[in-house]
C-alpha cells in the first residue's frame, strides 16, 4: 500500500509523463468527453486489434483528470474489451488513491466514462450494415 505522499507522486508522474497520450489515426471510435465545471477534456481513441484493446487519449485539464486518463490507458491496453469494460468507477478511484481523488470524483472518472462511450460508439458502428 502506498503512502499518501507516494500516491501523490504517482499521480504527478502520470500527469507529467502521460502514457498513451497521442492520437490513434486508425481508431475504430473517437469520443470526446468533458467536465464543463472545471474545463477537463478527454478524447479517447479506441480500436480492437487481434481481440485486444488499443487505446490512447488526448486532453487537457486538471492533474487528476489527466493522470486518470494516463493510468486508465495503461490499464486497458492489451486487455479484451470485456475485461476493460469491467473496470468500474470504484476500482478506478481505488487505484488512483481514493482518499486523494474522492473530492474530485468527476475528474477522476471522466476518462472511464469517455472510454465507455467510445466502446458503445464502436459497437454501434460494428452493427451497421456495410
Amino acid at each position: 500500500m502506498l503512502t499518501r505522499q507516494e500516491q501523490l507522486e504517482w499521480i504527478l508522474d502520470h500527469y507529467e509523463n502521460p502514457r498513451h497520450k497521442h492520437p490513434l489515426d486508425d481508431a475504430d471510435a473517437v469520443v470526446e468527453g468533458g467536465n464543463p465545471g472545471c474545463g477537463d477534456i478527454i478524447k479517447v481513441y479506441l480500436k480492437i486489434e487481434a481481440g485486444r484493446v488499443v487505446a490512447s487519449f488526448e486532453g487537457e485539464g486538471c492533474t487528476i483528470s489527466q493522470a486518470s486518463a494516463s493510468f486508465l490507458m495503461d490499464e486497458i491496453n492489451g486487455r479484451t474489451l470485456e475485461e476493460a469494460l469491467a473496470i468500474d468507477h470504484a476500482e478506478l478511484m481505488e487505484n488512483l488513491g481514493k482518499e486523494i481523488v474522492q473530492q474530485r470524483a468527476r475528474c477522476a472518472t471522466l476518462s472511464l466514462d469517455t472510454f465507455r462511450a467510445a466502446a458503445r460508439k464502436r459497437e454501434r458502428a460494428q452493427q451497421l450494415p456495410s
